[in-house]
């Protein structure tokens, strides 16, 4: 066989390489041989909707964990649900971003406030956050809550809250929707909105 210096490198070369994989342990046909696993085999499924606008588009979440007690589950996927009849297991860009909402370092966890004078954020307890909220809701509708109006001469009974407003989900169902809308409406608040139209 002729062969001239270049192509003797070559063969060395390539001879001096396999013989050191197999040397070292690497089969190329064990390593072909296995199947990679499936991302999602031992996830469990769970079904919600998409926090953002009103169409409340159907996700199915992926999360992994032993489901022992105190150990919290990850999140490690969310798509579309093909099964929901809102969007068919299509999602938007915003709805494709949740897992990136989920799992962001910014996200606010816990209730936080900032006092009259302070640069800096307190983390509070639920109870104090809507202990706080309560307050300062009674003590608004107490000042600004306008009782009657006159028109034409006579007193008419209005009793508007002017000086608040109220912000519904737009991702909760009809039944907590309306029950939101019925507590506003109950204490006087005239400007109420959706959180589908910000």
């Amino acid at each position: 066989m002729d062969m001239n210096r270049r192509q003797f490198f070559r063969v060395s070369g390539a001879g001096l390489v396999g013989s050191s994989l197999v040397a070292l342990g690497f089969s190329p046909t064990a390593a072909l041989a296995e199947t990679r696993n499936f991302k999602l085999a031992r996830t469990t499924e769970t079904r919600s909707t998409c926090p953002y606008c009103s169409v409340s588009c159907g996700l199915v979440m992926y999360t992994l964990g032993d489901k022992a007690k105190n150990v919290r589950s990850t999140i490690v996927h969310i798509e579309g649900d093909p099964d929901h009849p809102v969007n068919r297991g299509t999602l938007c860009p915003k709805g494709a971003g949740v897992m990136d909402m989920i799992q962001s370092p910014n996200r606010v966890k816990h209730p936080q406030v900032r006092e009259a004078g302070s640069s800096e954020w307190k983390t509070i307890s639920w109870d104090e956050a809507l202990t706080r909220v309560a307050r300062h809701m009674k003590a608004d509708r107490d000042a600004n809550l306008v009782k009657t109006v006159e028109k034409d001469g006579k007193a008419i009974t209005v009793n508007r809250w002017n000086t608040a407003a109220f912000l519904v989900s737009s991702a909760s169902s009809n039944e907590s929707g309306y029950l939101s809308v019925k507590v506003a409406r109950g204490l006087g608040m005239v400007a109420l909105d959706t959180q589908a139209r910000i």
